[in-house]
């Protein structure tokens, strides 16, 4: 059996008119979209350096170079841009309860491997926790202002549990009564437990 050749840690060869910054800026972009791809699928534990470097087509010890640690590579692979709820921008309640059906409607369509890689990590490590917070704390606030009324931004919490909750089921677990049943039918499942939640006046 012939022994391969290793990767070509900044694959010079592959892109001989670029400078050093941007072959370097193209090694580190492969290496977050492998790592992105492995903890989506594998999560945190047991996603290895090697491994990634491996999917990237890199050595073991450039990824080390460009991020540091596991730690360094994972809290850049997750790091995202806190996106506003669309439901923020809505003037009565039947636009936030149709805003958080589409934007589950995307989330059931197939989520960004950060945010998966984010969603398999958050319970059982810290930094996936703390960013899940973060950006779940900011769609809550825009989600309350839109709601108002007593307890806005309890019951905005709610309807972000429950549309989270749903896409991990459906995104992470697979739950077969879920995947099996199609976007327009839970969607109306779902409408009249939203509309209840932002009842001002549940009674």
């Amino acid at each position: 059996m012939t022994e391969q050749p290793a990767p070509r840690a900044e694959g010079a060869a592959e892109a001989p008119g670029l400078s050093r910054a941007q072959r370097r800026l193209r090694s580190e972009r492969r290496i977050l979209e492998a790592a992105r791809e492995l903890f989506a699928r594998q999560g945190f534990e047991r996603t290895t350096i090697r491994a990634v470097a491996a999917a990237a087509g890199v050595d073991p010890a450039l990824v080390m170079q460009h991020f540091g640690s596991k730690q360094g590579l994972f809290t850049q692979a997750v790091r995202v841009a806190v996106p506003e709820s669309p439901a923020a921008q809505a003037r009565d309640q039947e636009q936030v309860v149709d805003a958080l059906l589409g934007s589950l409607g995307l989330k059931l369509d197939g989520l960004p491997a950060s945010s998966l890689a984010m969603m398999r990590s958050m319970l059982t490590h810290p930094e996936a926790a703390a960013h899940a917070r973060e950006v779940l704390e900011a769609q809550i606030s825009g989600l309350a202002e839109a709601t108002a009324g007593p307890e806005a931004r309890a019951r905005a919490a709610l309807l972000m549990s429950i549309t989270v909750g749903v896409a991990v089921c459906h995104q992470l677990l697979a739950l077969d009564s879920l995947r099996g049943t199609p976007q327009d039918r839970l969607a109306a499942l779902l409408r009249p437990a939203l509309r209840a939640l932002l009842d001002e006046d549940p009674g």
